[in-house]
């Protein structure tokens, strides 16, 4: 397997090292005699400790490049590279690696496992990662702390609100101190001050860490924080822009030509 890439700590905000590269990516299925482009030749490079935000309507082709940046999906056509390894023809094996040790995850949904606390949610990837279970229930206590929930270890998802719910899947998404963090439509089910926290971690992460952040969003907040925003339409990228390019108010977003 390609050496991993580095996980060196960025002092402040982006760097001109390219993190995820995708060559030419298009996604194809074949039904009956139709071939339907999911993707269609997309090519994005996205940079060390960049924020970057992908918009686009529903069927656009969002979340299948999503899918494929995150690992969890491969191209028909194209590829993906995260660092120096290149995604394409990994074994499950390999893709399994890639995804537990360089990507955290964040889902609208947030996934938790309702029977277990946020301690052992939070510990669960390092578990698979084969770390003796003391010392994942210590980086989960610590990453819990870190995200403002150092006092709700031992409850539930069933007994947290929303927010933090979301807190918990950061955690999750942190516990093995990812390159990259994969965040679909984090703020979409929480209240307005609840999404300012979770997009203000999120920025935190990207500027004092170095970490890498690529969301898919409609949130003009989520937009208003990234560096820069790309749009995609029908499978095709429509526009890739710096955040000062564009001109975002409530219900409206306009791009610069």
């Amino acid at each position: 397997m390609t050496e991993a890439p580095s996980k060196e700590i960025i002092p402040s905000g982006a760097t001109t090292k390219p993190i995820v590269q995708v060559h030419d990516v298009s996604k194809i299925y074949r039904l009956r005699e139709e071939t339907v482009y999911a993707l269609n030749k997309v090519s994005l490079t996205i940079y060390q400790g960049e924020y970057l935000s992908i918009m686009g309507p529903s069927g656009s082709g969002k979340s299948t490049l999503f899918n494929i940046v995150g690992a969890l999906d491969n191209a028909s056509e194209g590829y993906a590279q995260i660092g120096d390894i290149r995604l394409t023809h990994l074994t499950p094996r390999q893709l399994s690696h890639v995804r537990c040790n360089y990507i955290g995850y964040i889902f609208q949904a947030f996934n938790l496992i309702p029977s277990l606390t946020a301690l052992r949610n939070v510990a669960l990837p390092c578990i698979f990662m084969g770390v003796p279970p003391e010392e994942a229930d210590k980086r989960a206590a610590e990453v819990l702390t870190q995200v403002g929930l150092g006092h709700r270890l031992d409850h539930t998802p069933g007994e947290l609100s929303g927010g933090q719910q979301q807190r918990v899947a950061i955690a999750r998404a942190l516990i093995n101190d990812p390159c990259i963090i994969l965040a679909d439509e984090p703020t979409a089910n929480l209240d307005l001050q609840t999404g300012s926290d979770v997009i203000q971690i999120l920025k935190n992460l990207s500027v004092e860490r170095g970490v890498t952040i690529i969301t898919a969003t409609h949130d003009h907040k989520m937009l208003s924080q990234s560096d820069r925003v790309v749009r995609i339409r029908e499978g095709q990228i429509e526009a890739i822009q710096n955040r000062d390019e564009l001109e975002i108010e409530e219900g409206t977003i306009e791009f610069a030509h």
